[in-house]
């Protein structure tokens, strides 16, 4: 198996898709990948459907900016 990409172009294709965010706190969130920047703040929007998860994460109910240095990982 291949590397993704790098962490930008995995971004970049993940824009306005449902993406999963473990942050470093251990908080977990799901939400829209709305935007990001080059030092890997993301901006998440609610996220409209069922989505299959292991765990619950806590959904976004508004825009939430997070800030690239909180983040553990996201997954697409």
């Amino acid at each position: 198996m291949g590397m993704p990409g790098r962490p930008l172009d995995v971004l970049e294709d993940s824009l306005d898709d449902v993406v999963s965010v473990r942050l470093k706190s251990g908080e977990h969130y799901v939400g829209e990948l709305a935007g990001y920047d080059q030092h890997m703040n993301v901006v998440l929007e609610p996220a409209a459907g069922d989505h299959d998860f292991e765990e619950e994460p806590e959904q976004v109910e508004d825009t939430t900016i997070i800030r690239g240095d909180n983040l553990v990982s996201i997954h697409p």
